[in-house]
C-alpha cells in the first residue's frame, strides 16, 4: 500500500496528466501527495533524492510520445528515474484514459514465478481490492527459438507431435503454478483471472492489457545489477514504452 506519493511536475501536459493519476491513486490508497518542481540541478537525480528523503512509496510521472519514433521514447528524465529509483514508479503515457469512477478497475500483472513478480501480484491484488476491481495474471512462455511454438507446418509428423506434447506439458505446468500462486496470494480479496501465453513477454503483456482494456499494468523487477539492466531493457522497459495504460513498476 502507498502512503506517500511523489509526483514531479514541469507544467507540461504529460506531467498534468500524471498528476491526475496521482490524485486518483491517492484517493484509492488514502495517500498523501508531494509535488516536486526542480528549479535547479539535474532533474532526475533531484527527483530520486527527494523520493529518498521523504521517503516516497511511489513516484508518479508522465512519459512522452504516442506514435512512430516517439512511441519508443520515454523522455530522458522518466528513463533515468525508471532505471535508478529504489521505490515503485508509476508511469503514465499521454494516451491513457482516466475514467471518472473506479480508475483501477482492470489490472494486468505479469507473473514469471520469481519472488518479485509474486510481490507485484500481491500489490496488484491490493489495488484491485481497494478499487473493487479485477486482476488478470499473465504468465508468458518464451521459447528459446524465434517465433516460439505456434505452428507445426512443414515439420515431420513425429517431431510435430513431440513439440505439441511438449508445449502442452509446459502450458499445463505453468497453469498449475499460476493457479496456486493466485490462490495463495489473492485468496478471496479480489477476482483474479489467469492467462498463459506463448511469445515475447513484453508483447504478450501489452496485448493482454489491450484486450482487457486494462487501467493498469503491474510489473515486478529485481535488483539493479548489469543483468537487471538487460532484463529491464528487454521486457519491462518495452512494456512501459508500448503500453496504452499506466504501468506500475516495482523493484525488489
Amino acid at each position: 500500500m502507498f502512503k506517500h506519493i511523489l509526483c514531479p511536475v514541469d507544467f507540461s501536459e504529460p506531467s498534468a496528466h500524471a498528476m491526475r493519476y496521482a490524485v486518483a491513486l491517492a484517493q484509492t490508497q488514502h495517500a498523501e501527495i508531494t509535488e516536486l518542481h526542480v528549479e535547479q540541478g539535474p532533474v532526475a537525480p533531484e527527483i530520486l533524492k527527494k523520493a529518498a528523503a521523504l521517503p516516497a512509496d511511489v513516484i508518479v510521472m508522465g512519459t512522452h510520445g504516442a506514435g512512430g519514433f516517439e512511441h519508443l521514447v520515454l523522455g530522458s528524465v522518466a528513463e533515468k528515474v525508471l532505471r535508478k529509483a529504489t521505490c515503485p514508479v508509476f508511469t503514465v503515457p499521454p494516451q491513457a484514459q482516466l475514467g471518472p469512477d473506479a480508475p483501477f478497475n482492470r489490472l494486468v500483472c505479469a507473473v514469471d514465478f520469481s519472488q518479485w513478480s509474486l510481490a507485484a501480484l500481491e500489490e496488484a491484488c491490493a489495488i484491485a481490492e481497494e478499487s473493487r476491481g479485477a486482476v488478470t495474471a499473465v504468465h508468458v512462455i518464451e521459447w528459446p527459438w524465434s517465433g516460439g511454438i505456434t505452428s507445426f507446418e512443414g515439420i515431420p509428423s513425429e517431431q510435430a507431435k513431440a513439440l505439441f506434447e511438449y508445449r502442452r506439458y509446459q502450458e499445463s505446468l505453468a497453469q498449475s503454478r499460476l493457479d496456486n500462486a493466485v490462490q495463495e496470494i489473492a485468496g478471496d480479496r479480489c477476482r483474479v483471472e489467469t492467462k498463459i501465453a506463448n511469445g515475447k513477454a513484453y508483447n504478450e503483456i501489452v496485448c493482454a492489457a489491450e484486450r482487457q482494456a486494462a487501467d493498469l499494468i503491474v510489473l515486478g523487477v529485481h535488483g539493479r545489477n548489469p543483468l537487471d539492466v538487460f532484463f529491464f531493457g528487454s521486457t519491462t522497459h518495452q512494456v512501459v514504452r508500448r503500453a496504452q495504460c499506466p504501468v506500475l513498476t516495482l523493484r525488489h
